[in-house]
């Protein structure tokens, strides 16, 4: 079996345990959420991000939520996304896990979104004087 199958075979597993939410509804589930975390590495995040999304990597979220007494609360509303949804489906099991009751994942990520042609923050860049 190779790499690809047990990485993909994962992410089914995974989607099939979590709350996957329909671009289409997207953009409501974000207005219900109390955070949105992009779970994508930090030049992903840093080359265009959701408008609100604070960066927490796939690899670096349980360290992340057990650090910010503010991301303690299990019953916050949190959605996740990444590139297309595979480690978001992975990350919002492992939330699971962690107790976390209402963790949602968007579905198709953050290529869906650009796609659809929904808003994307940039940070700004510093200003040289």
């Amino acid at each position: 079996m190779g790499t690809y199958s047990y990485a993909h075979d994962l992410v089914a597993a995974a989607k099939a345990r979590i709350q996957e939410v329909p671009l289409a509804d997207a953009e409501q589930a974000l207005l219900e959420a109390d955070v949105l975390i992009d779970v994508r590495e930090q030049d992903e995040y840093a080359a265009g991000h959701l408008p609100g999304a604070i960066h927490a990597s796939r690899g670096m979220l349980e360290f992340k939520l057990s650090a910010n007494p503010a991301l303690s609360s299990r019953d916050l509303n949190i959605v996740l996304y990444c590139k297309t949804s595979g480690r978001a489906a992975l990350a919002a099991c492992a939330m699971h896990d962690m107790g976390y009751l209402n963790v949602k994942s968007i579905a198709g990520g953050f290529d869906a979104w650009v796609s659809a042609g929904k808003p994307v923050a940039k940070p700004a860049m510093p200003a040289f004087e």
